[in-house]
């Protein structure tokens, strides 16, 4: 049965942790069968904006990086954070000048979604952009970014065998592939 009702109660919650990007809480509850415990949650200050590119003849572009939290070098589809406030479009076409230097004539939206709803409120928003324009990448200071234009077959054969692991990423690169079977 689906229910908009909140069978969670807060008794009392206590900031953990603030910085620029994230907001920790701690929350003591009393859980949904009436036991007590606690439930930490990471509050995003900024969305996550992602973007496929994609050239007229099929091609798109990765951007590879290493993630400090994964202690991992990872591909991925553009990226980057987009101001809650700010037209999610607008923060796209930011991210995707700076990462890749394209812009692109023609938007779609492609999909929506919760990166890790279990502790995290982040909620992703991700694009297609198509007729694209070569300029140059301004990547931020804290990005070391390589680039690889491959054939979306391609990204959809490293998304299979685990070789992109990047949750916006598997997400768009797999739908983008339902939509056009």
């Amino acid at each position: 049965m689906e229910s908009d009702k909140n069978p969670w109660t807060i008794t009392s919650s206590e900031e953990k942790y603030d910085n620029p990007w994230i907001n920790v809480v701690e929350h003591q509850v009393i859980n949904p069968s009436g036991g007590k415990g606690i439930y930490g949650k990471v509050h995003f200050k900024n969305l996550a904006i992602g973007i496929i590119p994609i050239f007229e003849n099929g091609d798109t572009i990765l951007v590879g990086q290493y993630r400090f939290p994964l202690n991992a070098y990872s591909w991925e589809i553009p990226e980057g954070g987009g101001i809650i406030g700010i037209e999610p479009l607008e923060s796209a076409k930011r991210e995707l000048l700076e990462e890749t230097g394209l812009s692109a004539t023609s938007w779609s939206h492609l999909l929506e979604m919760h990166l890790s709803n279990s502790v995290s409120d982040e909620l992703a928003i991700i694009y297609l952009a198509e007729e694209l324009i070569q300029g140059e990448a301004m990547p931020e200071e804290t990005e070391q970014l390589q680039l690889k234009r491959i054939p979306l077959t391609q990204a959809f054969e490293m998304v299979m065998k685990g070789e992109i692991t990047d949750s916006m990423s598997v997400a768009a690169l797999l739908k983008l592939k339902l939509m056009r079977s």
